[in-house]
C-alpha cells in the first residue's frame, strides 16, 4: 500500500479560517467541494468501530472526541452555527456522544450498524457521532471492556482520514474549496458542456430507472491477512485482486440477476498520491470502473480480475475522475434552481453497477488516539442504493464491511467456504514473481 499525505493541497490556516467564517454565515456547506456537497446531499455516511481493552465513560469519550477534532478540523465544518477550526462546545460534545452499558458484546458491531441518517436530523449539530458500549462486568474473556463507534457524514471523513487517525496523525485537508484550481478558459467551456450533458443524462435515467426503496442490511466479516496472503501468492495475483474476486464471486453467483451476465460490473476506489490541479481539493480517493469477466472456474476468474486491474491502472486514471467531478459541479449548480430533482429517487440510482469495492489504507494503531484499540478494526460506508463492500486492513486482520440489499447479503455466508475450497485446490505454478503477488 502506498504512503499517503495528510493534506490535499497546501493552505494558509489563518486565511482558511477567515474565509470560513465569512462563508458559513450564509451557507453552512459553502466550504465544501463539489464532491463533498454531492455526498452531503445524498446523506452518505461512514462508520468506524473497534473494541477497546479499556472501559469508556462519558468524559473519556468526550476527551477522545476533542483529540480527534484537533487532528481532523474538517469535523468542525458543514453544520449550522459551525465555527470552522475551533474546538466544539461542551453542549455540542454532550449532544454528539453517548454511552450505554451492556451485559455482553454478542452481535456487535453488526447490531450497531445502519444508515446513520439521524446525523442530518439536527442541522446545528456537527456531522458526526461518537458512541460507546461498556461491559457491566468488566473485560470479557477476550479482554474486551468496551466497543466504540464513530458515525459521520462521508462529506467530512474518508477512509484515509480514519487510517491517519488510527496512527494518531493529523488528518486535515487544507482549504476545503476548489476555487483556486485554475483551468484554461477553453477547457472550462468544453468541460461545462460535457458536464451539462452528463448531469442531464444522469438526472433523466435516475428518475426513469431508479429502483424502489428496499430493505438494507449491514454485516462485517474479519479475515486473517496471513491466510489470504498465502493464497494470493499461490495464485500469483495481487492480494487486492484476490479480495475483490472472492467477494464478487461469492455475491454474484451464476444465477444472480446482473446487468450483464457475462461480466460483474464494479466501481472501485484507490488512493493516488499524484495530486493534480483537476483533483478534488478534499477527497484523496480516486474512483474507477471495472468489468470483471465472469468465469465459474474461480482460478480463471481471479486471474481475470487481476488482469483487468492491470489494464485499467496502466491507463490515465484521471480521465474518469475528471468527468465525475465536472458532473458533480453541474449538479450543484442545477440544484440551486431545481432542488426538487434531487430527492430520494435520485439518490438511489447507481447506474449499471453491480458492486462498489472500496479498499481503505491500512489502519494500524499507534499513539494516544488509539492506544486502547483492539483488532479487528471495522470501517464501512453507506450510499443509498449502492451495494458496497469496504475492505479495511489492520496488522492481523482484513475486515470486510458490507452494506447491501438482502439478496446479496445472503451470499456473504458463502465467502469463508469459498476460501476454504480455494486453500484445498491443487494450483498450477504461476508465472508472476512473488513480489507482484504480494502487492
Amino acid at each position: 500500500m502506498k504512503s499517503f499525505s495528510s493534506l490535499s493541497f497546501a493552505s494558509d490556516h489563518a486565511e482558511s479560517l477567515d474565509r470560513a467564517f465569512a462563508a458559513v454565515q450564509k451557507d453552512p456547506q459553502a466550504l465544501f467541494t463539489d464532491f463533498q456537497w454531492f455526498l452531503y446531499q445524498g446523506k452518505d455516511t461512514i462508520f468506524f468501530t473497534a473494541f477497546s481493552k479499556e472501559s469508556f465513560d462519558k468524559e473519556k469519550l468526550k476527551d477522545l472526541v476533542r483529540h480527534v477534532v484537533s487532528l481532523a478540523p474538517q469535523l468542525t465544518h458543514g453544520f449550522v452555527g459551525a465555527r470552522p477550526g475551533h474546538p466544539l462546545t461542551e453542549a455540542q460534545l454532550d449532544a454528539i456522544t453517548s454511552i450505554e452499558m451492556v451485559d455482553e458484546f454478542d452481535g456487535y458491531p453488526d447490531k450497531w450498524l445502519g444508515k446513520s441518517e439521524d446525523i442530518f436530523d439536527v442541522p446545528d449539530l456537527p456531522l458526526f457521532r461518537f458512541m460507546a458500549a461498556t461491559r457491566k462486568g468488566g473485560p470479557d474473556s477476550q479482554g474486551r471492556a468496551s466497543i466504540m463507534q464513530v458515525r459521520a457524514a462521508h462529506a467530512v471523513l474518508e477512509g484515509s482520514d480514519a487510517a491517519l487517525l488510527t496512527r494518531s496523525q493529523t488528518a486535515g485537508h487544507g482549504i476545503q474549496s476548489n476555487k483556486e484550481n485554475k483551468v484554461p478558459l477553453g477547457d472550462r467551456i468544453k468541460g461545462a458542456i460535457g458536464a451539462g450533458l452528463a448531469a442531464s443524462i444522469h438526472l433523466f435515467f435516475a428518475h426513469l430507472l431508479s429502483p424502489p426503496e428496499k430493505p438494507w442490511e449491514f454485516k462485517t466479516l474479519p479475515l486473517k491477512r496471513d491466510r489470504m496472503r498465502r493464497i494470493a501468492n499461490r495464485l500469483g495475483v495481487r492480494q487486492r485482486s484476490l479480495y475483490f474476486a472472492v467477494v464478487t464471486y461469492a455475491l454474484h453467483s451464476p444465477t444472480d440477476r446482473r446487468y450483464n451476465q457475462q461480466v460483474i460490473a464494479a466501481a472501485y476506489t484507490m488512493l493516488d498520491t499524484r495530486r493534480t490541479a483537476i483533483d478534488d481539493d478534499f477527497f484523496r480517493v480516486r474512483a474507477l470502473m471495472a468489468k470483471f469477466p465472469f468465469n465459474e472456474d474461480f482460478v480463471a476468474y481471479v486471474k481475470g480480475v487481476d488482469r483487468v486491474l492491470d489494464e485499467i491502472e496502466a491507463k490515465d486514471i484521471t480521465e474518469f475522475q475528471t468527468r465525475v467531478l465536472a458532473m458533480f459541479s453541474m449538479h450543484r449548480f442545477l440544484h440551486r434552481f431545481f432542488p426538487f430533482l434531487y430527492g430520494p429517487r435520485f439518490r438511489r440510482f447507481q447506474g449499471r453497477t453491480d458492486t462498489v469495492l472500496t479498499l481503505v489504507p491500512p489502519h494500524r494503531t499507534f499513539g494516544p488516539v488509539t492506544e486502547w484499540m483492539m483488532e479487528p478494526i471495522y470501517c464501512g460506508a453507506f450510499h443509498a442504493g449502492a451495494n458496497i463492500c469496504t475492505f479495511c486492513p489492520g496488522r492481523e486482520y482484513m475486515t470486510l464491511n458490507f452494506t447491501m440489499e438482502p439478496r446479496h447479503m445472503e451470499m456473504v455466508s458463502q465467502i469463508e467456504p469459498l476460501i476454504d475450497r480455494i486453500e484445498t485446490m491443487e494450483l498450477p505454478a504461476h508465472d508472476k514473481p512473488e513480489s507482484h503477488a504480494d502487492a
